[in-house]
């Protein structure tokens, strides 16, 4: 499954189900927040964020579900 950008989303935290909308698909290695990501066409990663704090992060396409 691939997500578009503004594509309502959930993912888990160390606090529970968290839900957000999909800011930007990344599929080539990037750096976020000081840390690098080897995303890839195969196995992208999203930028998301957080519904309820607006803070942005990234995660696999499958840690994320449509929500």
């Amino acid at each position: 499954m691939s997500f578009s950008k503004g594509t309502k989303v959930s993912w888990n935290t160390s606090q529970g189900k968290t839900h957000g909308k999909v800011v930007e698909k990344k599929d080539k290695e990037f750096t976020f927040e000081g840390q690098k990501f080897n995303a890839s066409t195969d196995e992208p990663y999203y930028i998301v964020e957080s519904g309820k704090t607006g803070k942005q992060a990234a995660h696999k396409e499958s840690a994320l579900s449509e929500h």
